[in-house]
Formats: structure tokens, C-alpha cells, sequence
């Protein structure tokens, strides 16, 4: 059985499916109360808030719409409490060879992966400067520093989170805040299901591993940094990816 360490309310964002669900659900298997923050709340989101209401919340957020992030801040604030962590895991990937890739779609990819992501933790922070405590966790990628074909925006909005981490790590951290990032690797989820068998077939013998991480790999990874383990923690890129990048 898991040890449990109930610390208070963390936001999830991008919890609907794949990493963000496999986050919400390692979480309240840790003790952690959670607020499940998504465009939609599918069926199997439902169902754990049904099995769990105590403890997980959902709360409808839009990175595509700037314009409701401060709103969104103050509800959760004023629905439950200050939160003790944030992570910042909702992220939009358009690939595509940039000589071709439109502008708006250039845009859509920074301003949900960067722009928004920055300023919903600008509004949470503030909460937990008064407090004197909290955590971040950014969900950024093995991307950002290997590269992939196809998706060198989507690469650079992942390294610009990895910046933004170690320089927030420094900012906060004399308040008792810390600021780390999870950079995956490639995970059998939504966001692999374009790749093709031979593409994935790559990826696997690639890795020391010779597998593809589970999302519930990362999911510990952002667990440990949530916990009491990770309290002395900051300023870092996790890596989880089966050894992609050894």
C-alpha cells in the first residue's frame, strides 16, 4: 500500500485522458485533493469524481481562452482554499513541418503551452506566496532538448517551460515554494497514436528499456515531487523515459 501524505488541494490541468488522468489518480492515491481542470469531463474523469467526490473536484478550463484564467484562478481559490501545488500539464501538439504550418497554428501551440500555462501560474502563485508554501510541476518533454521531426514548435514550447522552471525555481524558492519539471518520453497514449508500428517499433529500441514509459511512470515522477520526499527538490527537469535519452 502506498504511504500517504495528505498535503492539500492540487490543480491538475489537462486532466481529462492520458497523463493528466493517470496524474489525478496517483495523486489521490497519495491522500492529495485534487481539482481535475479540463475542457471536458469524459466518462472515465466522471467516474472517478463519482468514486471520489471528496477528493477530486472538476473544473472547466479553456489555455485556448487567456481571457478566463484569471476567473478560473479565483474560483478555485474561493471553491476551495488555497492550493498547495499546480501542475501544469495541459498541452496542445500540432505536428507538422514548420515550412508549412500556419501561423495560426503556431500561435494556438505557444499560447496554450507557454503563454497561458505561465499566466494560470502567475494567478496561482499568489495564493501560495501567502502561504509560504506550494509546489509546481510543469510537464514538459524529452522534445525540448532532443528534438523530433514534425514538431519543433511544439519542441520549443517545451523548452520554453524548462526555462521558465529554472528561473521560477529561483524566484520562489526563498518563500518555500518549489518549481521542477517531468519531461517524458514517449507514452502509449492519444498523443502517440498517430505514430505509426515502425515509428514506435524505433522508439522502443531506442531506449535502454526497450519500451515506452507508462503514463503512470510520469504520474510518480510528479508524485515525488508533490510529496514529502521531494520537498528539497527544485529547479530540475525529471526525466522519465525509459532511458530514450541515456
Amino acid at each position: 500500500m502506498r504511504h500517504q501524505h495528505s498535503q492539500g488541494r492540487v490543480v491538475v490541468t489537462g486532466a481529462s485522458g492520458g497523463l493528466g488522468l493517470a496524474i489525478v489518480e496517483r495523486l489521490i492515491a497519495d491522500g492529495h485533493s485534487v481539482v481535475a481542470a479540463s475542457r471536458t469531463c469524459p466518462p472515465a474523469l466522471s467516474e472517478l469524481i463519482e468514486r471520489d467526490s471528496d477528493r477530486v473536484a472538476f473544473v472547466p478550463l479553456d489555455l485556448a481562452e487567456p481571457e478566463t484564467l484569471q476567473a478560473f484562478a479565483r474560483d478555485v481559490v474561493e471553491r476551495f482554499g488555497h492550493p498547495f501545488g499546480l501542475v501544469n500539464n495541459a498541452a496542445l501538439a500540432l505536428d507538422g513541418v514548420l515550412a508549412t504550418m500556419h501561423d495560426r497554428e503556431i500561435g494556438a501551440v505557444i499560447q496554450v503551452n507557454v503563454t497561458s500555462t505561465i499566466v494560470l501560474t502567475k494567478y496561482l502563485l499568489r495564493p501560495m506566496l501567502l502561504e509560504r508554501r506550494g509546489r509546481i510541476v510543469n510537464v514538459a518533454s524529452i522534445i525540448a532538448t532532443t528534438g523530433y521531426n514534425g514538431l519543433s514548435v511544439y519542441g520549443a514550447s517545451k523548452a520554453a517551460l524548462v526555462g521558465f522552471t529554472h528561473s521560477l525555481a529561483r524566484e520562489v524558492g526563498r518563500i518555500g515554494i518549489t518549481v521542477n519539471a517531468v519531461a517524458p518520453g514517449y507514452m502509449a497514449t492519444g498523443m502517440t497514436a498517430a505514430l505509426g508500428p515502425e515509428q514506435l517499433d524505433t522508439i522502443r529500441r531506442r531506449s535502454a528499456l526497450r519500451e515506452l514509459i507508462d503514463p503512470s511512470d510520469a504520474a510518480g515522477a510528479v508524485s515525488y515531487l508533490l510529496g514529502p520526499d521531494g520537498a528539497r527538490v527544485t529547479g530540475t527537469v525529471l526525466t522519465v523515459d525509459g532511458g530514450s535519452t541515456a
